[in-house]
C-alpha cells in the first residue's frame, strides 16, 4: 500500500479530473492523485472515437476560462482534436506526475479512527487520502436496455462509444439503433460507405443547424495574438447560450416557441418527403429530450442507402434485427447508439461512507453510497451526500445541463470543493453534509424541475422509470454559480479523526 497520504484523491482523468486537479495546483498543492482506469487520460472524448464525433458546444466555449485556449481549427471541434488538446494540457499543466493510469478504483472506504479515504483499485493497490474527488461522469457505462437477443447475432456488433476501428463498412449491411446525440454525427459518416444502413428510431429528437465551419487562418491568428478576442468569442457564445435557458421551461414561452419554429424550419427545409417529416417530428415540448444539433444527419437519411425504420425492434436475431410488425431487417452489422446508464452514476465502484446515525438510514444517508441512492441519486449541488465526509462529485446528480456548456457548470464545482479542502485542512476536521441540508435542498429542486421541459411527456436519460429527475439542473448556469459561490459551514458536520 501507498504510505503517502494524499490531501485529495481524484477518480478519473477527464476533463472534470483534470480541472480539479489543475486547481489544486493553481491553489499551490500539490499533495494530489489521479486514478484513472484506462490506459490514456480523456474521459468521454477517449472513449467516443466514432466518425463524426465531434462537440456540441463551440470549442471556445468547451474549454477552462482559467487555461490558454488551445489553437481551434474549428466552430466545433472534432473528437481528434479535442482528445489532442486534452493530452497536451496534461503536459503543459505539469499533470502527469500525478496521474496513475490503469488504475481503476473498486473501492473507497471513510476510515472513521484516521479520518482517511481507502482507495483501492482492481489490482488490490491502495491509496490514502483526506479528501475524495469523484469526477466519474454521467456518460460513461454503455446501455443496451430493452434490447433482449444481442447475444444471437452472428454478425459484429458494438455500441458507439466503443467503436471498433478494426471494422470495414464498405458495402455492408449496417443498424444503427438509436438516433440520440451520437446516431445524428456518424450516421451520415455510415452512409457514406455502406451497402445499406438502417437507422431504427424510437422516438424523435428535436433537431436545429449546427452552422459548424472552420476557422480561417486570419481568425485563427486574431484569437491567438489577441486574448480580448478570444474571450470576447468565448463570453458571447456563453451568454448565447445562457439565453437558450426559457427553452427549458415547462410553460410555452418566446423561446420554446422560437427553437420550435427553428426545428421545424430545419426539418423541413432538408427534408421534403412529408411522411418521412411526420415520422421525424416529435410530439412531446421541446427540451423535454436532448436537444440535437447537426447539419448532415436529415441529407443522410434523404439517401437512396438509407431507410429510416419506426416500427418498435422485438428483438435480435442471429441474421438481424426483428421489428415488432414481424419483418426481419437482415444485417451484416449492429451500431448501438442506445446511450449510457446514468441513473448510478457510480457503476461498479463500492463507496462505503460513515457508520449511520440512525437504522434505517435516513434518505441521502448510509453505511454505502449505493445504499443512500437505493431509492434515487441525490447530492447537494450536485457534490456532497450526508454520511460521507470529504467525499465530493463533479458533475453529480441534477448538474447537467440542457442549454449551455458543462464545464461552466465543472468551473463552479471546482471552486467549491477547492474552498470545502481547504477549510477542512484549517479545522483538522473532514466535512459531512448534515442531512436536513440535503433533504430541504432537494425537495426544493425536485419541486422547481416539475416546472422544467424535462418533466415533459416523453422518456429520457435526464429521469428516472417515476419521473424524479436526477440528472439536470433546474436553472441557469448563473444561478448555479451563484448557489456554490460562498461554502456555508453550517451546512456541515465537522467530523475529527477518531483515533
Amino acid at each position: 500500500m501507498d504510505t503517502e497520504v494524499y490531501e485529495v484523491a481524484i477518480l478519473g482523468a477527464g476533463l472534470a479530473g483534470l480541472g480539479m486537479g489543475m486547481k489544486l495546483k493553481m491553489a499551490g498543492e500539490e499533495s494530489f492523485v489521479i486514478l484513472e482506469k484506462e490506459d490514456r487520460v480523456g474521459g468521454t472524448w477517449r472513449d467516443n472515437s466514432y466518425p463524426g464525433a465531434s462537440c456540441d458546444v463551440q470549442s471556445h466555449l468547451y474549454w477552462f476560462s482559467f487555461d490558454d485556449q488551445p489553437d481551434w481549427s474549428r466552430v466545433f471541434a472534432l473528437q481528434p482534436e479535442i482528445q489532442a488538446n486534452i493530452e497536451r494540457l496534461v503536459a503543459r499543466r505539469g499533470l502527469n506526475h500525478h496521474i496513475r493510469l490503469n488504475a481503476e478504483v473498486t473501492e473507497a472506504v471513510w476510515l472513521e479512527d484516521s479520518g482517511h479515504w481507502l482507495i483501492t483499485t482492481l489490482t488490490g493497490e491502495q491509496v490514502r487520502s483526506r479528501a475524495f474527488v469523484a469526477a466519474w461522469g454521467q456518460l460513461n457505462r454503455p446501455s443496451f436496455k430493452g434490447i433482449e437477443g444481442r447475444e444471437h447475432f452472428d454478425g459484429i456488433s458494438w455500441h458507439s462509444a466503443r467503436w471498433r476501428h478494426d471494422v470495414d463498412l464498405t458495402g455492408k449491411r449496417v443498424a444503427s439503433i438509436g438516433n440520440g446525440a451520437s446516431a445524428v454525427q456518424f450516421i451520415p459518416e455510415v452512409a457514406e460507405v455502406a451497402g445499406h444502413l438502417s437507422v431504427f428510431q424510437r422516438t424523435p429528437n428535436y433537431c436545429v443547424p449546427r452552422l459548424d465551419r472552420p476557422y480561417t487562418e486570419e481568425e485563427r491568428r486574431m484569437f491567438l495574438e489577441d486574448p480580448a478576442k478570444l474571450r470576447e468569442s468565448r463570453d458571447g457564445f456563453y451568454w448565447e447560450h445562457e439565453g437558450w435557458i426559457g427553452a427549458m421551461k415547462l410553460e410555452d414561452n418566446p423561446v420554446a416557441q422560437e427553437f420550435t419554429r427553428l426545428a421545424r424550419e430545419h426539418l423541413e427545409s432538408q427534408v421534403p418527403d412529408p411522411e418521412l417529416r411526420e415520422k421525424l417530428w416529435p410530439k412531446y415540448p421541446i427540451g423535454c429530450k436532448r436537444l440535437l444539433i447537426a447539419d448532415t444527419f436529415y441529407p443522410a437519411l434523404m439517401r437512396d442507402n438509407v431507410d429510416l425504420v419506426t416500427e418498435r425492434i422485438d428483438r435480435i436475431e442471429a441474421a438481424g434485427v426483428r421489428t415488432a410488425d414481424g419483418r426481419l431487417h437482415e444485417m451484416d452489422v449492429i451500431i448501438y447508439a442506445t446511450g449510457f446508464e446514468t441513473l448510478s452514476f457510480i457503476g461498479h465502484v463500492e463507496i462505503i461512507g460513515r457508520s449511520p446515525r440512525s437504522w434505517p438510514p435516513r434518505r441521502g444517508e448510509g453505511v454505502s453510497l449505493r445504499d443512500a441512492w437505493r431509492e434515487a441519486p441525490e447530492a447537494y449541488l450536485g457534490m456532497t451526500v450526508s454520511g460521507f465526509p470529504n467525499l465530493f462529485i463533479l458533475y453529480g446528480p441534477n448538474t447537467n445541463l440542457g442549454h449551455n456548456s458543462i464545464i461552466a457548470m465543472l468551473e463552479c464545482q471546482f471552486d467549491y470543493v477547492l474552498k470545502a479542502v481547504q477549510a477542512a485542512q484549517q479545522k483538522g476536521a473532514a466535512l459531512d453534509l448534515k442531512p436536513e441540508v440535503l433533504e430541504h435542498y432537494n425537495a426544493q429542486l425536485q419541486d422547481e424541475l416539475r416546472n422544467s421541459s424535462f418533466a415533459g411527456n416523453c422518456n429520457s436519460w435526464y429521469k428516472t422509470p417515476d419521473g424524479r429527475i436526477t440528472n439536470n439542473w433546474s436553472g441557469s448556469v448563473e444561478d448555479y454559480r451563484a448557489r456554490t459561490a460562498d461554502l456555508d459551514l453550517s451546512d456541515y458536520e465537522l467530523v475529527p479523526a477518531t483515533a
